[in-house]
């Protein structure tokens, strides 16, 4: 992928874009991460944006699990805060903004979500190295990039990086429009 490509992030500005209740019925969280998310995990939600999973993966993990949201942009964290504050679970999800070059995170994850903006990152070797730091033993990473943006041949590589770095492909969802693996280590 384009180096020019690879840099272009989200505008806030679109946000509601990313968080319409028409997009359950193409891309239902619940229905998407079901089979991956249980009560009680630490989930990360990286590249979290204005919440549209985040707040799903909440419901999902219960009382007794925790959600890491993560975003780049202040202004995403911001619209995701008023969310969380309006729902009550604020004991659940915890904000948090990542650098440009390393999210400066240190905590282990169950599950980890990497939705659709992989093809953002600068250095997507390096990014999955560091994803793969923050997974627990068995945990999941589950990452969906738009078939709009990546390429049959540019997903190919980032799976071939990705067995190299020792993650193993453990599932291949159809999910509408996209490219998706759930790998573990």
């Amino acid at each position: 992928m384009a180096a020019r490509e690879r840099n272009r992030i989200c505008p806030v500005e679109l946000a509601g874009m990313l968080d319409l209740n028409l997009r359950r019925f193409f891309q239902n969280p619940k229905k998407m991460l079901g089979p991956y998310v249980r009560e009680g995990m630490k989930v990360l939600d990286m590249g979290c944006g204005p919440g549209f999973f985040s707040m799903q993966i909440a419901e999902m993990v219960g009382a007794t699990g925790k959600v890491t949201a993560a975003d780049l942009q202040g202004g995403m964290l911001e619209k995701l805060g008023k969310k969380i504050r309006e729902a009550g679970v604020q004991n659940i999800i915890s904000l948090h903004q990542c650098g440009r070059d390393a999210t400066g995170l240190s905590e282990k994850f169950d599950f980890i979500l990497i939705f659709y903006m992989l093809h953002e990152v600068p250095s997507p070797k390096e990014f999955l190295r560091e994803m793969k730091t923050l997974l627990k033993p068995n945990g999941k990473v589950f990452i969906a990039e738009p078939k709009f943006h990546v390429s049959k041949r540019d997903f190919a590589v980032v799976i071939e990086m990705m067995k190299n770095m020792g993650y193993n492909i453990v599932h291949v969802p159809g999910i509408l429009l996209s490219r998706t693996i759930v790998a573990s280590i």
